[in-house]
């Protein structure tokens, strides 16, 4: 899942206004965001599956430390911690640990049975990736309600704030349909590379809610 996620933290700020959009998108892509690492530093591995379908391109051969159920528990108490650390907002650091614990959620619904349950454990997942259809209409569904929810929630306070939100949610629709009926990656090093790049979606999220007020 992909725009899944980001649907569910455009909806978080309806549950914790005084959140950063920023620090939600965050949460919900932390897992994500660890992954590309622990690739290049070969603690997890991934490998392409030619001729699968789009979203069963990439054989997910091992990510313990990130896509375990017992690690995302760890990843979700820590970011909600240092955000609680940070910004004594006992509200947002609950919401905020929730995103990041979804992530697995989420993946568990859409993945093959290859989460594990802690590090090495026994791997679960429902498989909605088996069906292309059905996970574009689950995840397209959950990202339209996700903005809408959002842009209920908050209003622009200038261009920047208009602009920007608008640039990011059409972004992360061409990122994705780009992704899924694109070419398949060849190079998984090349991928983790690229991968790294989403870092940069919490900021960017973080500069236009910051020129968003709550209603």
């Amino acid at each position: 899942m992909f725009i899944g996620h980001y649907a569910l933290a455009f909806a978080s700020k309806k549950a914790a206004p005084k959140t950063s959009l920023g620090w939600l998108v965050l949460g919900v892509s932390f897992l994500d965001l660890l992954w590309p690492l622990c690739l290049l530093l070969g603690l997890e591995h991934v490998a392409p599956r030619p001729g699968a379908p789009p979203f069963l391109r990439l054989d997910f051969i091992s990510y313990p430390w990130t896509h375990s159920l017992l690690m995302a528990l760890v990843w979700s108490l820590l970011v909600g911690g240092v955000y609680l650390a940070l910004k004594k907002d006992s509200r947002g650091a609950l919401v905020i640990g929730l995103c990041v614990l979804s992530h697995w959620v989420l993946d568990w619904a859409t993945h093959l049975p290859d989460m594990p349950l802690w590090p090495h454990g026994p791997e679960v997942g429902l498989g909605l990736w088996k069906s292309t259809a059905a996970t574009l209409a689950v995840e397209s569904l959950m990202f339209i309600a996700g903005l809408a929810i959002y842009a209920r929630a908050t209003r622009a306070k200038n261009g920047k704030g208009r602009w920007a939100f608008i640039a990011f949610a059409a972004f992360l629709l061409i990122a994705y349909f780009g992704a899924t009926f694109g070419p398949p990656p060849a190079d998984m090093s090349a991928l983790a590379w690229s991968a790294l790049l989403c870092w940069l979606f919490p900021v960017w999220a973080w500069w236009f809610d910051k020129n968003r007020e709550a209603v």
